[in-house]
């Protein structure tokens, strides 16, 4: 077995099973070739993030747990930024991400809530929220540049599946946005991307969290609890 084909399958074992399963017939790219190609691109040298325990880490948790699906375009492309869920980032990360930042005095703004000082968003995960990028890495310093790659193939099949339960699903940006008819519009929260490029432009204010909650409401599906608190760091 060749070291791209180990790392590969470092790479999958993260997945959780029911994951697998939903995810076998991917039309154009599968599973294991989307690994099989990161795997590719680390072992010819190239400083691919997030860590490759990382990569598949929106999945790591059952098919059937998620209830909010937070999609952003792809990881941070800062070394020691980006991991594997999207807009989190390490509990001692500092300065926060710049977009994680706007997000939080969204949070404050909506929720009415302490800021919060981690930037660790796994909370989120424990409570059926998926935080999911469109394309799942990045070469590190240069953002966008693994799109187009295969991986959007492979989350708007996972948005595909997500489709077709309760769900409600916040779309931060143009490339998000692409699977809003998917989901199916009444159940999106639209805005611009938290970055502070567009965040002026209409995600302050957009109130992402307390829509969300109702559009589970409106499905007989319970709320989340958005509290970060219990994540705060000195």
């Amino acid at each position: 077995m060749s070291d791209t084909q180990r790392l590969a399958g470092r790479i999958l074992a993260t997945v959780h099973p029911t994951w697998r399963h939903e995810l076998e017939t991917v039309r154009g790219v599968s599973l294991s070739e989307a690994a099989e190609w990161a795997a590719a691109r680390i072992t010819d040298g190239e400083q691919v993030l997030p860590a490759p325990e990382n990569i598949f880490r929106a999945l790591s948790r059952p098919a059937d747990e998620t209830r909010v699906l937070i999609l952003g375009q792809d990881p941070y492309p800062t070394p020691g930024h980006a991991v594997g869920l999207s807009f989190s980032s390490a509990a001692t990360t500092r300065p926060l991400p710049k977009s994680l930042q706007n997000i939080y005095t969204e949070y404050v703004d909506d929720l009415g809530l302490p800021r919060p000082e981690s930037a660790d968003l796994t909370p989120w995960t424990r409570h059926g929220v998926m935080l999911l990028n469109r394309v799942l890495t990045v070469c590190a310093g240069a953002a966008g540049s693994h799109r187009g790659m295969g991986w959007e193939q492979v989350t708007g099949a996972v948005v595909d599946h997500l489709s077709r339960r309760p769900v409600a699903a916040i779309l931060w940006g143009r490339q998000a946005q692409e699977v809003a008819t998917t989901v199916g519009k009444q159940r999106c929260v639209l805005s611009p991307h938290p970055s502070p490029l567009s965040a002026y432009r209409g995600f302050f204010g957009s109130h992402p969290f307390t829509r969300a909650n109702r559009i589970l409401a409106d499905q007989g599906v319970g709320e989340v609890d958005w509290s970060l608190a219990d994540q705060e760091v000195a």
